[in-house]
């Protein structure tokens, strides 16, 4: 906006200053002509009026003028032959031709304005005779320079003073233009602060004009009400969630007390009840999770911290050990390929951990009875680091996929589930600059990855070759078809994975 204000208003002023500038200069160039024809013309009728009356001051006259000005005079009689002659014609043609005309008693053609560059001499001529007889006639060649001199040295004023102009009228515009954006820029500045989560990003009211001073009053009330809306926002889910939780265990004491007087014909109804109040415990623990993990986006939008970074082959393996006795009892084989080489990536080791908690949850519950793999690697050319989750359970219909992520989003299959464990992983990776990669394996099977970037400053171990867990994320392929791999909110990025080699993309879907 500021480029495209200075180059119209700089245009604009250079069309005024040369609207004024360029008659300016024409106008001196025309004045200083006209001077220097009347003086030569005022010259040469004296000559013709001193030959017509036979004085004795014609030669004196012409040989001071001569002297002064330099210029060649010469008087003629009716047949063309010189009475008197000074100064150097040099053959010049058109002197003859001025003669003639003079003699014929022609008008002479008038003279061109004189230019800065202007160069050459100027013919005037007059006949000598009372305009019925034609007694003799006076040519006049005069050089131009010195007038040329005089218009050069007039327009080399106006240009300087028109730069001088110019750089004060630029100089004004810099101002007016700084004056009239620099609010508009600060108003740019605070929507981004408010786009990146700043509470009561505020903009001085005070600059510029009337209108756009309206304008950052207004834009820091809407601050305010931003932020204060999401504050109530993040309020209520917190608050609703917790101030929930005691009465719904309350209610789950009282329902476990009555487990034992259960008449056998409400046993069902009652089984029921008590799941219906474990799916509640398990939805408002997850949306305090929920509730935590936006306002952590919104803190580190907001003030970015130093970045973290933790060891993920670690952090993979003790939950793996954690969540071995879960697995165990819903017939579930884990399978950990984690990379024996450090992994580090940007991210905290409690964030990590979640996540992983949530994807090893998720595959233990949609896979009993089979095999849930695990991997954590690094791709060091690249710089990025990879946690993958697969199983291979009856996995989830391509249409699903882009919806995995949704809030609140349950699988047909999905009983127990709140719908907001993909979504919180979703946030906590995407806090720390990564995404979430969602692959539907074929014939059967779900696999989950998070994609961070490396910890700063970490560098690829000895035995690193740069394609660090290729050859195991091959063997956790399950199918030697294509995998279909979508990110969430980019469903149009799935036909560019559908190329290329059958074994490679499936084991792309599963590991680095």
């Amino acid at each position: 906006m500021r480029r495209r204000l200075l180059i119209v208003l700089f245009a604009a002023g250079l069309a005024a200053l040369a609207a004024f500038a360029v008659p300016l200069l024409y106008t001196s160039s025309a004045e200083r002509t006209d001077r220097f024809v009347s003086r030569r013309t005022a010259d040469v009728n004296r000559f013709a009026e001193l030959a017509l009356t036979g004085s004795d001051q014609l030669e004196p006259e012409i040989d001071a003028h001569a002297d002064l000005f330099g210029d060649a005079v010469a008087v003629v009689d009716a047949t063309g032959r010189p009475i008197v002659r000074r100064g150097d014609f040099g053959g010049d043609g058109d002197v003859s031709r001025a003669i003639d005309a003079a003699l014929r008693n022609q008008r002479q053609a008038a003279v061109p304005d004189i230019r800065p560059w202007s160069s050459g001499r100027v013919v005037f001529a007059r006949p000598v005779g009372n305009g019925i007889e034609v007694s003799g006639a006076v040519v006049l060649l005069s050089s131009r320079d010195r007038a040329a001199a005089d218009v050069g040295r007039i327009w080399g004023h106006v240009l300087l003073g028109l730069l001088a102009f110019a750089v004060l009228f630029a100089t004004m515009i810099i101002l007016l233009v700084r004056w009239v954006l620099r609010p508009i820029t600060q108003l740019e500045h605070g929507l981004r602060a408010v786009g990146k989560g700043v509470q009561s990003a505020h903009v001085p009211p005070s600059q510029g004009p009337s209108e756009v001073r309206t304008l950052l009053a207004s834009f820091n009330r809407m601050s305010d009400a931003v932020t204060e809306s999401a504050r109530r926002q993040r309020a209520l889910i917190d608050d609703t969630s917790h101030q929930l939780r005691n009465p719904l265990m309350a209610m789950r004491l009282r329902m476990d007390m009555l487990a034992g007087w259960m008449p056998a014909g409400a046993r069902n109804t009652y089984g029921s009840m008590v799941n219906e109040a474990a799916r509640l415990q398990v939805l408002l623990d997850g949306m305090r999770a929920l509730a935590v993990a936006d306002a952590a986006a919104t803190e580190l939008a907001a003030h970015p911290p130093a970045p973290a970074s933790c060891d993920a082959g670690e952090t993979v393996r003790e939950r793996v050990e954690f969540w071995s006795p879960a697995a165990a009892r819903n017939g579930v084989t884990l399978v950990d390929r984690t990379s024996p080489d450090p992994v580090p990536l940007r991210c905290t080791e409690q964030d990590l951990e979640q996540i992983v908690d949530v994807l090893l949850d998720n595959a233990i519950k949609y896979a009993p009875g089979g095999t849930v793999t695990i991997m954590a690697a690094v791709r060091w050319p690249s710089r990025r680091g990879r946690v993958t989750v697969a199983d291979d359970g009856p996995g989830v219909p391509e249409s699903e996929l882009p919806h995995l992520t949704e809030r609140f989003r349950r699988g047909k299959q999905d009983v127990a589930g709140s719908g907001l464990g993909l979504a919180i992983a979703e946030r906590l990776t995407t806090n720390h600059g990564g995404r979430l990669i969602l692959t539907r394996l074929v014939p059967r099977g779900l696999s989950v990855a998070i994609d961070l970037p490396t910890a700063d400053g970490a560098k690829p171990p000895v035995s690193a070759t740069g394609s660090t867990g290729g050859g195991s994320g091959a063997s956790m392929a399950r199918a030697d078809t294509s995998p279909t791999v979508v990110l969430p909110r980019a469903l149009r990025r799935r036909s560019r994975r559908r190329g290329g080699d059958t074994a490679q993309t499936a084991a792309r879907g599963v590991a680095l």
